[in-house]
C-alpha cells in the first residue's frame, strides 16, 4: 500500500496547512486519498474530509488500544490508493515524557508507515539541517522518509535550506510552502475553527492544492511512501456479520455540535443503529422512533442565543428525558443540557435545563488532558464499575446549582468525581472514543433498542 504520515517539528510549523495541500493535491490527481488524524483532535478532521471527500479517521494511540487502532486503519485503508496521516504536536510528542506512547511517531512505527517531517524556515537557515539531523536520528525506530519546508521566503532561501539538508542528514526536501498569509487557516480559543461552520471557501482549499502541485514534488512524495500493508489483525470491535437495523439514535449534527469521532459513528451503524442527524439550532424535535440521543461536543457557547430561541427543540428534549429516553452527552452537549450558558461577552441564555448547573465564559481557563475514568453507575455507554479512556479540551467552566450524582471516578486525578446523571441523562466534559472497547456501541444501540420497544 501506499501511505505517509505528515508530522512537525512542533505545533505551529504549518502541519495541518501541509497535510491538508498533500490531501487535496493528490485528491485532485483523481487517487482516493483516505486522511486520518494522531490524536484525539475533532477540528482538522473537517478540513480532511473537505479536502478529500471522505471521512477522516482518528487514530489515537493512548485512547485506543494498539489492536482496536490496527483494526480501524485496516477497515479504513481497503479500496485507497494512499493513506495521508496528519500527526499531532511535534513527532515525538505523546502523553508521557518518558516514552513515545500516544505520539505521531508511536502510531508511524504501529502502522510501519513512512514520515514527512515538516519543518518551519521562516527565521532559520543552515541551521534547520540540525533539527532535522536530530529529528532523524532520535529514535532509529521510526523512518523519516523526507522533509517538507515551510515558511520560505525566496529561491535564495529554499538554498540556505534544502542543501545541508539533502548534503549532511541525506534526506531528501520533497517541497515546501512559501510564505503566504492567504494559506493560513482561521483559528480562534480551541485552535482551527471547523471547516463545518463554513468559514473556508472552495477556491482555498484549490488554492492550497495548486500551491503543493507547483512547489512539492508529488511523485517522489508517492515513491516514499511505499509501505507495508496493514497488519493483518482478527476484528474485536465490529460485529463479524451485518446486523439488522434495530433503533434510531438521533446524533446533534450542526454549526453548535460537531465533535464525533466518524470511527464511533460507524460502529452504532454497524451494531444496528440508524443514526439520524438532528440540528438543535434548526430542527424542532428529535426524529419519530428515537431510542437514544447523542449530544456530542462543539461550540454551543457561540450559537447561545440561537440554541435558546429554539424553543420547540429544547421542549422536544424535555419532554424525552421525562419519558426516559436515553440521553448521552460530552463537553457541549453538556453545556446544552444545563439551565443556562453564559457567553463571553456575559450574557446569559436558558438552555435545556436537564442539569442542574450553568456554564459560563467568563472567566474560563483551558482544561485538556487524557482521562482515563470509571462508571461510578450504569450509563447508556459503560455500565457501573467498566473503565475507559478519554479526553478533555474546554473552555467554559461550571457552577452547580443543585447536587447531582456525578457519572464517573476519574483514575489519574485521585478524588475527582466528573459528570452528572439525572435520570437517564449522563452527561460529562470528558470525551469517549466508542473504538476503546468493543462494548461501548453494542451498549448504547441495545439501550436505545430497549428503550425504542417500550421496556
Amino acid at each position: 500500500m501506499k501511505g505517509i504520515v505528515v508530522a512537525g517539528v512542533a505545533s505551529g510549523v504549518g502541519k495541518t496547512t501541509a497535510a491538508v495541500g498533500i490531501m487535496a493535491a493528490l485528491a485532485r490527481r483523481g487517487l482516493r486519498v483516505q486522511p486520518f488524524k494522531v490524536g484525539p483532535d475533532y477540528i482538522d478532521p473537517t478540513y480532511h474530509r473537505a479536502a478529500c471527500g471522505v471521512p477522516s479517521r482518528n487514530l489515537d494511540s493512548w485512547m485506543l488500544p494498539h489492536r482496536h487502532l490496527l483494526e480501524l486503519f485496516a477497515r479504513s485503508v481497503r479500496g485507497c490508493d494512499v493513506a495521508v496521516v496528519e500527526g499531532v504536536m511535534g513527532l515525538f510528542d505523546g502523553s508521557s515524557p518518558d516514552s513515545d506512547e500516544g505520539s505521531t511517531a508511536e502510531v508511524a512505527k504501529l502502522l510501519g508507515l513512512p514520515v514527512l517531517l515538516v519543518a518551519d524556515a521562516r527565521k532559520v537557515a543552515r541551521s534547520i539541517a540540525a533539527t532535522v539531523l536530530g529529528f532523524r536520528s532520535f529514535d532509529p525506530q521510526v523512518k523519516v522518509a523526507g522533509v517538507l519546508l515551510n515558511g520560505i521566503a525566496s529561491p535564495r532561501h529554499l538554498d540556505y535550506c534544502r542543501r545541508p539538508i539533502e548534503q549532511a542528514v541525506g534526506l531528501p526536501v520533497v517541497g515546501y510552502l512559501p510564505r503566504r498569509d492567504d494559506l493560513q487557516l482561521p483559528e480562534r480559543h480551541l485552535g482551527l475553527v471547523p471547516e463545518v461552520e463554513g468559514p473556508v471557501a472552495a477556491e482555498f482549499f484549490d488554492r492550497l492544492a495548486a500551491q503543493v502541485e507547483e512547489t512539492v514534488d508529488l511523485d517522489l512524495l508517492l515513491r516514499l511512501a511505499e509501505a507495508p500493508d496493514p497488519p493483518a489483525v482478527d476484528p474485536v470491535l465490529f460485529p463479524p456479520e451485518p446486523q439488522p437495523r434495530r433503533a434510531v439514535v438521533a446524533v446533534a449534527r450542526d454549526r453548535a455540535f460537531s465533535f464525533y469521532y466518524q470511527d464511533a459513528l460507524d460502529l452504532l451503524s454497524a451494531w444496528g443503529a440508524e443514526v439520524v442527524p438532528v440540528s438543535p439550532l434548526e430542527d424542532a424535535s428529535l426524529p419519530d422512533g428515537c431510542g437514544a440521543l447523542y449530544l456530542g461536543g462543539g461550540f454551543p457557547e457561540l450559537y447561545a442565543r440561537e440554541l435558546s430561541e429554539n424553543t420547540p427543540f429544547l421542549q422536544s428534549v424535555r419532554e424525552a428525558a421525562l419519558r426516559g429516553l436515553p440521553i448521552y452527552a460530552e463537553c457541549g452537549g453538556l453545556m446544552f443540557l444545563g439551565r443556562e450558558l453564559v457567553d463571553a461577552q456575559g450574557h446569559a441564555y436558558a438552555m435545556a435545563g436537564l442539569l442542574p448547573l450553568r456554564t459560563s465564559m467568563e472567566g474560563a481557563r483551558l482544561q485538556l488532558g487524557y482521562r482515563r475514568v470509571r462508571a461510578l453507575a450504569d450509563g447508556p455507554v459503560l455500565a457501573e464499575g467498566e473503565e475507559a479512556r478519554g479526553h478533555e479540551f474546554h473552555y467554559s467552566r461550571l457552577e452547580m446549582l443543585e447536587e447531582a450524582p456525578a457519572a464517573y471516578e476519574v483514575l489519574d486525578q485521585p478524588g475527582r468525581l466528573e459528570g452528572f446523571r439525572v435520570g437517564s441523562v449522563w452527561a460529562s466534559y470528558i470525551h469517549l472514543h466508542f473504538g476503546h472497547s468493543p462494548g461501548m456501541a453494542r451498549r448504547m444501540v441495545a439501550i436505545a433498542s430497549s428503550r425504542a420497544r417500550g421496556r
